[in-house]
């Protein structure tokens, strides 16, 4: 048996033996030391960005599974839930640290987090060696779930490469021959770059440049004005929460919404995560999407998000895995 299969087989156990105890839990039926367990309460370490450019990302993970947790009751598996909230700050070197207060200090059940892939890099250390449960829902770097994984790792979302991969074919396919990928300085955005041109070279398409800005700046009309300079068919960006919205905000600043074309003059597609309310004002500039949101979440007036519908709260990237509803806007103006 391969390492891979050993460790395929492993995993499967773990989740095996994890969905009996729920259940069991749930209909009573564990020993009765077990059953004292049983009712005390799930520890749920929240270890998110709460502050800085990815705190939308932060709030709307947290809000979401908040959400889930009330439609089942307040309670899974019969038992009730207790937060424990840590800012991650979106700071790798913090990581470890921060996972250790959920981990020891707190003695959590399971760990949600977290959107940065330095950040999730720094945890996979610490959360492998305490075998406590980690629930991925954003971070993509792919050595979490590739070299760093572990039976109690599980990533609810995509690696990074993924979602760019598959944007290079697509713009081929519509006839862009070259293409420059702007994105910052640190783990997802070179991920993400790599595997845009991994897909798109692939196809036969060229991508002429390669631009960073250092993160978490959003400052980026310098590089801007050298891709006007370049004339690419192109522009190709990842971005994330804040970040993504001042990029899109000064590539198309109010001044020139009148004109067919982006400031640097060449098609703007791009690869961003962004509120779903800053994508339906961007569809008639020119901009593709390559990534994944829940645009029409039904949810309580307090947390503010265009057209509501029944689609689940929990929708992952792959479309063929989520009724079509939680993926089809209901109007691209």
């Amino acid at each position: 048996m391969s390492e891979n299969q050993k460790q395929g087989s492993v995993r499967r156990g773990f989740i095996k033996s994890s969905a009996a105890v729920a259940v069991a839990a749930a209909i009573g039926t564990l020993a009765p030391f077990n059953l004292a367990q049983a009712a005390d309460k799930i520890k749920v370490g929240l270890m998110l960005p709460y502050t800085g450019t990815f705190t939308a990302l932060g709030n709307a993970i947290t809000n979401g599974f908040k959400l889930a947790v009330e439609e089942r009751g307040g309670k899974l598996g019969g038992r009730e839930i207790e937060y424990f909230v840590v800012d991650d700050e979106s700071n790798p070197a913090k990581a470890p640290e921060n996972a250790n207060k959920l981990v020891q200090r707190d003695k959590v059940d399971v760990i949600i987090g977290t959107v940065h892939s330095g950040v999730a890099m720094g945890m996979a250390k610490v959360i492998r060696e305490s075998g406590t449960l980690w629930i991925n829902p954003n971070a993509g770097a792919g050595a979490v779930t590739g070299p760093l994984c572990a039976p109690n790792i599980f990533r609810t979302s995509f690696s990074n490469w993924q979602t760019t991969h598959a944007l290079g074919k697509v713009l081929k396919a519509k006839g862009h021959k070259t293409a420059v990928f702007i994105t910052w300085k640190y783990a997802a955005g070179e991920e993400m770059m790599e595997g845009f041109k991994e897909g798109f070279e692939k196809e036969g398409g060229k991508l002429t440049k390669e631009l960073y800005v250092p993160f978490p700046q959003v400052e980026f009309q310098a590089l801007l004005t050298e891709i006007a300079s370049i004339k690419p068919d192109a522009v190709v960006a990842f971005f994330a929460g804040g970040g993504a919205a001042k990029f899109l905000r000064t590539i198309r600043p109010p001044a020139s919404r009148a004109r067919s074309r982006s400031t640097v003059r060449v098609s703007s597609l791009t690869a961003c995560w962004m509120p779903w309310a800053m994508r339906a004002r961007v569809w008639r500039r020119r901009c593709i999407t390559q990534t994944a949101w829940t645009p029409r979440r039904t949810r309580p007036s307090a947390w503010p998000m265009p057209r509501p519908t029944s689609c689940s709260p929990m929708c992952m990237p792959c479309r063929a895995m989520m009724p079509a509803s939680c993926w089809q806007p209901a109007s691209r103006q």
